[in-house]
């Protein structure tokens, strides 16, 4: 096991269950926008994006903080040097790059539009479906990069 310390166990269990977290969070958003693309009715569809800051989703930002502490603070085998760990930057940047500059100003856009007429359009439900896909599939190739530690 590379815990060096139980303070270092504990950021490793923060860092993991922030990663289940941002799964977790990242495909109940999808949902939502599938529910919108298949046409759900209003009361569905504000249910699903209300018109308010998405703070769950932004549970991404904690893992390159814990990452980092755990990268800093290990031994040899966490270091910096790994390329798992500039794989899990570097798609860490890419996803949360497409998370504040796409996803949540698009899920904020479903949100109004649902506010002011009732109801998105299917496009827009699409739309939203397809920007998670992406978010999804960056975070799948870290946390795949994670797990191998190539």
């Amino acid at each position: 096991m590379i815990a060096t310390s139980v303070a270092y166990g504990l950021v490793f269990l923060i860092h993991v269950v922030a990663a289940v977290a941002t799964v977790i969070v990242f495909v109940s958003m999808r949902y939502a926008g599938v529910a919108v693309a298949r046409g759900a009715d209003a009361a569905t569809q504000a249910r699903r994006f209300p018109e308010r800051r998405n703070w769950a989703a932004r549970v991404l930002h904690v893992l390159p903080v814990t990452g980092l502490i755990m990268s800093l603070s290990g031994d040899s085998s966490v270091s910096l040097a790994r390329p798992w760990i500039g794989v899990g930057l570097l798609f860490y940047l890419a996803a949360a790059g497409h998370l504040e500059a796409r996803t949540l100003p698009q899920e904020r856009v479903v949100a109004a539009t649902i506010a002011r007429a009732g109801v998105a359009s299917i496009e827009q439900g699409r739309q939203f479906v397809r920007s998670m896909d992406v978010l999804l599939a960056l975070i799948g190739v870290a946390l795949i990069s994670m797990l191998v530690q190539f």
